[in-house]
């Protein structure tokens, strides 16, 4: 029998944006198949009759709900959906222990169980739901919809490769055996530290202060986690940042093998000056090779625009909730 953890979660409008007065806010959580209780925010139209296309939002790594998926989510409900903006496993309000922890196979199973949810509702038509995932998750959406059938059409917003980039770096910058043997290397041995120590090691945040000397992408991070525009109490991102450890398992686990799979609705966005942009021209050409469904994949390069400008738009109305909207409408017929 599935049994849902009892959380504590925020009863008072915590976002990192302003409330809107177009949507109903509830909190909610859903169970996943590790039985592991996740926290959310159900954003519902107002006035809106009969059963409703739904989207889950989730990203980015590191992030919680209280920010940019949250945003995309109230942003979303404003234009007719029925979205839910989740927290990962170990991290948020969600629940799981230890904290701070990430999976490839237990964050695919979040958005999975996060289609589980929606498909119950009595307000949500079941064949009509999408997904959403921002940054890390992004990777992570595509990753799902190879796996899940059940959704429709799938977002991926200024996108990482999370197997990726811990197996061989920034920009590939690692990406060789011995690179990759030192860093295991030290990641068992940090294994070991944090087994004597009886807790796990956090990794740190987003730095801070901001060396003089940091690269374009490390200012653009401090950029949002760190000041008003951005920070949050219970974002790894703006604080402590995920164990050591935490996302070990990602440097021999590649999550986008099956793309070539998908056959649903795929629109990928990123950033042109966006420091990681590579992640969604290779994951997209990736998808296309030798997929039979292309007539319903999109690479969509949003020119001038950083990472982070997708995150909330950077002052920039940077996020292309138009085409979003018109994506979704589409697919989720």
């Amino acid at each position: 029998m599935m049994q849902t953890q009892e959380l504590k979660l925020a009863k008072r409008w915590d976002k990192t944006f302003p409330k809107s007065d177009k949507v109903k806010h509830s909190k909610v959580t859903f169970i996943n198949r590790y039985g592991i209780t996740l926290a959310a925010d159900l954003y519902t139209p107002k006035n809106a009759k009969g059963r409703l296309p739904a989207i889950a939002v989730c990203g980015p790594f590191g992030a919680v709900k209280e920010q940019c998926s949250g945003l995309y989510a109230q942003t979303l409900a404003e234009r007719g959906y029925l979205t839910l903006a989740f927290d990962p496993s170990f991290t948020g309000e969600s629940g799981g222990e230890p904290r701070y922890m990430a999976s490839p196979d237990i964050n695919t199973e979040d958005f999975m169980a996060a289609v589980d949810f929606l498909s119950v509702q009595d307000k949500v038509d079941p064949e009509r739901v999408g997904i959403l995932g921002i940054c890390g998750w992004g990777g992570m959406a595509l990753n799902t919809a190879a796996l899940d059938t059940r959704i429709k059409a799938t977002a991926a917003m200024t996108m990482y490769d999370m197997a990726r980039v811990n197996a061989n770096g920034y920009f590939d910058s690692a990406n060789s055996e011995e690179a990759r043997y030192e860093m295991k290397k030290a990641l068992n041995a940090q294994r070991v530290e944090d087994y004597q120590n009886g807790f796990y090691k956090l990794g740190g945040g987003v730095v801070d202060p901001l060396p003089e000397d940091a690269p374009f992408f490390v200012k653009d991070y401090y950029d949002y986690y760190k000041t008003p525009r951005g920070y949050h109490k219970r974002s790894l991102n703006s604080n402590g940042g995920w164990n050591v450890t935490g996302c070990m398992s990602f440097i021999n686990q590649p999550i986008l093998k099956y793309i070539g799979e998908i056959r649903s609705a795929v629109l990928i966005v990123h950033g042109e000056k966006a420091h990681s942009c590579y992640f969604s021209r290779d994951a997209y050409a990736d998808m296309v090779r030798d997929n039979k469904y292309t007539d319903n994949k999109e690479l969509l390069i949003i020119p001038g625009a950083v990472h982070t400008d997708l995150y909330d738009g950077g002052g920039k109305n940077a996020i292309p909730f138009d085409k979003l909207d018109a994506f979704y409408r589409e697919y989720l017929q």
